[in-house]
């Protein structure tokens, strides 16, 4: 991440659950993890969902958790199973990250045993992820795994805008423009750069603009404002209102 910019503990915004099926940004990235979220056919009843960090699996679970009326666990989180439920579905977010393999592992087995519909996330195929216990690696090799890709410029643009608009943060397209050229192609960078911005502008008493931004999220030398605003003038991609 951009030196300068602070990670931020999340709190509430205007615009109600976050995790609400309606305020999630859909696009090419996420388009196959979606589809495999919708079907009830899993093999042997489980499935990974695996991408990079702030990609939207914590918001794509809970979407999924409420329509199969799942039960969540926090994968760092996981110490023992009395949170696994005796029937249903289960989602463990973050299931690489869960502290003990043994843990994981009787987790899987449990689920097994009580006719359990699963759910993981990890930020890579779960194949990969660096296991000691010859079952516990077998049974993540046999999982369906499906990516959460890269997130291109459509859907970074329409992540960005739904932030700023979730913060109630209106910006001039010159900004909205210098911000998607400038800033790392991470939505968990976009997540926390708009909450910096929101929190400084709060603080400081002054609107976010581009020179402002760029001193905030230490993103180095900017153009000249005329520069920028050719660049608006020349790409229409910032030209629509704010979702």
């Amino acid at each position: 991440m951009t030196a300068g910019l602070q990670l931020l503990l999340p709190f509430p915004v205007a615009g109600g659950d976050p995790y609400d099926g309606a305020e999630f940004v859909r696009g090419a990235a996420n388009r196959a993890a979606l589809a495999w979220l919708d079907r009830g056919d899993w093999p042997d009843r489980r499935l990974a969902v695996w991408g990079e960090a702030g990609c939207g699996k914590t918001h794509m679970v809970a979407m999924w958790a409420g329509r199969a009326g799942a039960r969540v666990l926090a994968g760092q989180a996981l110490v023992d199973l009395s949170g696994v439920p005796e029937a249903g579905a289960l989602a463990v977010d973050d299931a690489d990250r869960v502290p003990s393999e043994e843990t994981l592992l009787h987790l899987l087995n449990t689920a097994r045993d009580r006719g359990l519909t699963v759910l993981l996330t990890g930020r890579t195929a779960p194949a990969r992820w660096p296991v000691r216990l010859p079952d516990l690696s077998s049974r993540l090799r046999a999982l369906v795994a499906v990516e959460v890709g890269p997130a291109d410029d459509a859907l970074l643009e329409a992540l960005l805008l739904r932030l700023l608009a979730r913060r109630q943060l209106g910006l001039k397209a010159a900004t909205i423009r210098y911000l998607l050229l400038r800033m790392p192609r991470s939505p968990a960078y976009y997540r926390d750069a708009v909450a910096s911005l929101d929190r400084e502008s709060q603080a400081q008493g002054q609107s976010v603009t581009w020179p402002f931004a760029a001193r905030v999220l230490g993103l180095g030398a900017v153009a000249g404002e005329d520069d920028i605003s050719v660049a608006v003038e020349s790409d229409c991609c910032c030209s629509r209102s704010l979702l």
